[in-house]
């Protein structure tokens, strides 16, 4: 979808940002974990600056969001750009706006002089999982995500 149209999210975006990020928790049956709040969105993305937001659009209306940040391949000598999260709406979906969102992620990635694009799927997920292979994405087998969360977290730290 060549003539898609795109934008950073702004400060103002923050509850739209919100919006998205408990849509995509419901479809991924995850709702009970989001903990995150506009006040929160704000600081991270917008004062600390850790994360980005893109929306592509359609007539001027935020149909799907991407957040990324970067990481650092030191294999590669360079950063690379993680997707923490994709999402379009689901009447939106069909129309090629999730393959919009992926291309232009690359041309950022491309243009940053970054390494890599690279992000999770959960395992159940087959649709997304189609569509990533279909975009010459390659699955890392021989990978294991490990996560420290919470009070996990927090006693390791006082080790």
């Amino acid at each position: 979808m060549s003539d898609a149209k795109f934008r950073f999210a702004e400060k103002k975006d923050t509850g739209t940002i919100l919006e998205f990020i408990r849509d995509l928790a419901i479809y991924e049956k995850m709702l009970d974990e989001v903990v995150a709040t506009e006040e929160l969105l704000n600081e991270w993305l917008f004062e600390k600056n850790i994360a980005e937001v893109i929306f592509v659009l359609e007539d001027d209306v935020e149909v799907g969001f991407a957040l990324f940040f970067y990481n650092f391949s030191t294999f590669l000598g360079k950063a690379g750009i993680y997707l923490e999260d994709l999402f379009v709406k689901p009447e939106y979906r069909g129309k090629g706006y999730g393959k919009a969102l992926i291309e232009k992620l690359a041309e950022i990635t491309v243009e940053r002089d970054c390494g890599r694009l690279e992000w999770c799927c959960l395992d159940w997920n087959q649709p997304s999982i189609d569509f990533y292979l279909s975009l010459g994405a390659k699955p890392l087998d021989d990978w294991t995500t490990f996560r420290l969360t919470g009070n996990t977290l927090i006693d390791l730290s006082k080790k």
